[in-house]
């Protein structure tokens, strides 16, 4: 399960998606959760879904990746169609035993599981898509202004970066400790919950040592190339808007107002 977790990965790919500008793709990516969660029924949720799933088309990132990135979510969507099923009451009732569904409880937990398969999705097209040191500049480029309350915008923006790109990193870590734990006996998957609670002692303190001694030498490799950040550092890439981006934003902020009409006009249906 934790080598399934994509979080953070890049896909080098040349397709349309790659070459936006990437200040470009963290305002779709916002525009795209905010359609999301403004989504009241299920025509408008539809656009959507067809939105998201051309933009994986011009990703080019294969969608084997996306259902990667996925399969660790399956729990929480499980749990949240199921409370949704059980709990929301409205519409035609069906009972068995002491378990009761109502109409309104199904639509309502397939919408939930629908919404959050579309948000893990148009998230992961922003990692995919997005050199980690582009998406530090995009992040810094964007949130300059708070440097007007004294904010170091740079240092908060190379650590959200770094955090991100070393989740893999940390990911094939617990992989090799666990493997060597369990060549050497460790058992991880029998006993109670308390006792699988201590089996994973063995993992988390060479992770941390692991971490720590990773943490520093990338600071100290940082510090031998003499980098300082903040005022006066230059860029390799500059980052500009193109053409491509004007009308990927416009098209963007179109679907959004189509949607906006979408649940004015039919209101909510779930």
């Amino acid at each position: 399960m934790i080598s399934d977790i994509t979080i953070g990965q890049y896909y080098k790919e040349n397709s349309l998606v790659h070459r936006l500008d990437a200040r470009n793709k963290i305002i779709l990516t916002v525009l795209m959760i905010a359609m999301i969660f403004s989504c009241k029924n299920f025509i408008s949720m539809g656009i959507v879904a067809l939105v998201v799933f051309l933009s994986v088309l011009l990703s080019k990132v294969p969608v084997k990746m996306f259902l990667k990135s996925l399969k660790p979510i399956i729990p929480v969507i499980l749990f949240t169609a199921i409370i949704n099923m059980f709990y929301v009451k409205g519409g035609q009732e069906w009972s068995f035993w002491i378990i009761k569904i109502t109409e309104k409880g199904i639509y309502t937990a397939v919408f939930m599981a629908v919404r959050i398969i579309l948000l893990i999705i148009s998230s992961s097209i922003l990692t995919y898509t997005t050199v980690p040191t582009m998406l530090t500049d995009a992040i810094e480029r964007l949130l300059s202004p708070l440097k007007i309350f004294k904010i170091s915008v740079h240092s908060w923006a190379m650590m959200m970066t770094l955090a991100l790109r070393f989740i893999p990193t940390l990911i094939e870590e617990i992989e090799r400790i666990t493997n060597a734990q369990k060549a050497r006996g460790a058992d991880f998957e029998n006993g109670n919950l308390i006792d699988r609670i201590k089996s994973l002692v063995p993992v988390l303190v060479p992770l941390f040592v692991s971490s720590f001694k990773r943490a520093y030498d990338l600071a100290f490799a940082m510090s031998c190339r003499c980098y300082t950040g903040g005022e006066g550092r230059t860029r390799m890439k500059q980052m500009k808007f193109t053409l491509k981006d004007v009308i990927s934003l416009l098209f963007f902020s179109a679907s959004f107002a189509v949607i906006i009409l979408i649940n004015k006009q039919f209101g909510a249906l779930i």
